[in-house]
């Protein structure tokens, strides 16, 4: 059962691609049907399973995919091949990118970047301007 819609009349533009802000069409965890969402390329970028959320101006695109329970919020950036899943969080203005993993209960905000074939996993947090990347593994 889906839990979301793409609003085709609101709409960003990143890289030429465009990223259409969601509305959330039942009730769920902590959101109510009607409530807005962030913006995704498509509907494989947001599970319809589960409780995972892409909230304010997050934005989610190219084959990235949040599923689980995880939540992208606040001006983060999920792209590329990127996974957050399980109860993750990326939020503030925290880019996950190219074929890096969040999950868990890993938390990534403030500037931080993590990138490359990077994990962050498990209870970790990574904040301020961190950088993970090529094959690290935060745990």
């Amino acid at each position: 059962m889906k839990k979301y819609e793409l609003l085709l009349d609101d709409t960003k533009v990143m890289s030429g691609v465009t990223l259409y802000r969601i509305r959330y069409i039942r009730d769920f965890a902590d959101i109510k049907s009607g409530d807005l969402g962030g913006y995704i390329e498509k509907e494989d970028n947001l599970s319809h399973d589960g409780d995972a959320r892409v909230l304010d101006n997050a934005l989610v695109c190219d084959n990235a995919m949040v599923f689980g329970n995880a939540l992208v919020f606040g001006d983060a950036l999920v792209c590329g091949n990127a996974w957050v899943c399980g109860n993750a969080r990326v939020s503030g203005n925290a880019r996950v990118s190219g074929d890096a993993r969040v999950y868990g209960n890993a938390r990534v905000f403030g500037n931080a970047r993590v990138f490359g074939n990077a994990w962050v996993c498990g209870n970790a947090l990574v904040f301020g301007d961190a950088l993970v990347c090529g094959d690290a593994r935060v745990f």
